[in-house]
């Protein structure tokens, strides 16, 4: 196998929507590249593709590839063909089984993809995991969330944060990362989504995503799988209390009603289970305050940001989308975070009389909004508290401001007038493109000074690089402040808390971010579960 890197095919060649038309490009350029007959390509597979827009006149797609031809060396040793090298050998997964026994099955807190990846490994191995998810099945949850939108009635239980798929399931469905990869996890989970739905184009894709319509068919194939391997998964169903014993976990409490005894504990709760943080604070169960981040989304139209990024080409292109940084003058840094090319921004909150806003794109990302969160760091020193849960505090503080600026909508305001700082009574050109009812009044007053006056220098420094950013009629909502978790559950050695048979993981126990590191963490606590105990087919 041979590895062919910046294979270059014009745009006007590619249809990134059929599979068979863009593998028939990729191999005519793979003959002129390599110099040889159809009949000499054995076979070759898409490890890579990019949009590289930046020369506007020449817009292309550029791939990596890797190839199995019948001469092999003769190509190689050709010092004329650029951009080709052996095909690096990949290091596999490792394989365990530990010695310890397992009384109970396994049980997993929580379905977002950490929960969920665990499980379905454990269930591949023959564990037999139990599921407990605080909300609802997919299908339920769509119309629980659907019914909050259309007329405000909040399930606490099930809404874009809690239920089948996690807080991800509501949003753009992007699976890139920034986790280093050697034994190929991020793949693993690609190729497992493909699997169970997903385009195939994701396994290849510089930015993959998956849209939050297709996500959820995808969500429902993992949870059958789970089911089919003998796991079983208990919606509406939460964890109020744990119990332990000389250091160990003994048992679980759920819905305040049932105690389960539990030797094995996956914590994979997101980063919204407010009332579990502080049962866990509650039972000594170690964490600390981190940072996150804190902001608004803001809604441009997408026309205007894919002719800014694409220039002419943009009609033939995909959505496109941007990622911005800058250092305010204060200080602090600015930048975007979870943009959703032609998508929505969605009511996302979880409890009664707090609200935060999130956003959402599906497949085809065709809305005519582009939005963005526009966000800027805080750190513990920022809560104003103390303690591992003054983070939950400081996020309390402003949702509920914002609560109280919608009068239980979504508080909207031009960008004009977030920078004079007073209330919006109409709005511009741009409309707001909005899941939830929305009011329109003073976003300003639901954030910090500091991260207001950050906000407002980062629109101007972006709107050096997009044109048209700092558009007094941009539309901002408030507020984005579930970007992280505000907590972390600690875990030693073996990814294991002190208190022994617990495992923190995934987003909301801080050591992921997105969908994709969610998924691989919980891989990796299922790895250190393999390590420790043995599979008895519980």
């Amino acid at each position: 196998m041979i590895r062919i890197s910046q294979l270059k095919i014009n745009i006007e060649e590619i249809d990134t929507k059929d599979y068979e038309r863009e593998m028939a490009a990729v191999r005519k350029a793979l003959f002129w590249r390599l110099k040889i007959a159809p009949e000499e390509l054995l076979s070759c597979s898409i490890l890579r593709r990019s949009l590289d827009a930046r020369k506007k006149e020449d817009i292309h797609y550029s791939y990596i590839v890797e190839a199995a031809l019948v001469k092999e060396e003769k190509v190689l040793k050709n010092k004329r063909i650029k951009g080709i090298e052996p095909a690096v050998k990949k290091e596999s997964r490792p394989f365990f089984m530990g010695t310890e026994k397992l009384l109970e099955r396994p049980v997993i807190a929580g379905f977002g993809p950490a929960g969920m990846f665990c499980a379905l490994e454990l269930a591949r191995q023959g564990y037999r995991p139990m599921v407990i998810e605080r909300g609802e099945e997919i299908e339920k949850r769509v119309s629980s969330v659907e019914r909050f939108w259309q007329k405000g009635e909040l399930n606490p239980s099930s809404n874009v944060a809690f239920g089948e798929g996690g807080a991800g399931t509501f949003s753009d469905g992007k699976l890139n990362t920034m986790v280093k990869d050697k034994l190929g996890r991020g793949r693993y989970v690609l190729e497992t989504f493909a699997k169970f739905g997903a385009p195939r184009e994701i396994c290849y894709m510089n930015k993959p995503h998956i849209g939050t319509d297709r996500l959820r068919l995808v969500v429902r194939g993992i949870r059958e799988e789970i089911l089919r391997l003998g796991g079983e998964i208990r919606f509406s169903t939460q964890l109020t209390d744990i119990r332990e014993e000389a250091g160990k976990l003994a048992a679980i409490e759920l819905n305040h009603q049932e105690w389960l005894p539990c030797q094995m504990l996956v914590l994979a709760i997101g980063h919204s289970a407010r009332d579990t943080f502080s049962m866990l604070e509650k039972r000594k169960v170690p964490m600390a305050a981190k940072a996150f981040a804190i902001g608004v989304r803001i809604e441009h139209e997408q026309e205007l940001i894919s002719r800014m990024q694409y220039g002419e080409a943009a009609r033939r292109l995909p959505a496109a989308d941007y990622k911005l940084t800058h250092q305010a003058g204060n200080g602090r840094g600015v930048y975007s975070f979870c943009m959703c090319p032609g998508g929505f921004v969605v009511n996302a909150s979880s409890e009664p009389g707090y609200l935060a806003v999130n956003g959402m794109s599906n497949y085809k990302r065709d809305e005519r909004n582009a939005n963005a969160a526009l966000i800027v760091t805080v750190t513990p020193e920022d809560y104003g508290g103390a303690g591992p849960l003054a983070g939950i505090a400081f996020q309390r503080k402003w949702e509920e401001q914002a609560f109280l600026a919608g009068q239980g909508n979504i508080p909207v305001q031009t960008f004009r007038d977030f920078e004079k700082n007073r209330p919006s009574t109409e709005i511009g050109r741009i409309q707001p493109n909005l899941k939830g009812g929305f009011r329109l009044s003073n976003v300003r007053e639901c954030l910090p000074k500091y991260v207001a006056a950050a906000i407002i220098d980062g629109v101007y420094a972006f709107d050096n690089k997009i044109r048209g950013f700092a558009d007094g009629d941009a539309i901002l909502s408030g507020v984005e402040t579930r970007t992280s978790s505000p907590v972390r559950i600690l875990r030693k050695e073996g990814l294991e808390s002190l208190i022994s048979g617990i495992y923190p993981c995934g987003e909301g126990a801080g050591y992921a971010g997105g969908i994709m590191s969610a998924a691989m963490d919980g891989i990796k606590v299922f790895e250190e579960i393999t390590k420790k105990y043995t599979c008895t087919n519980l």
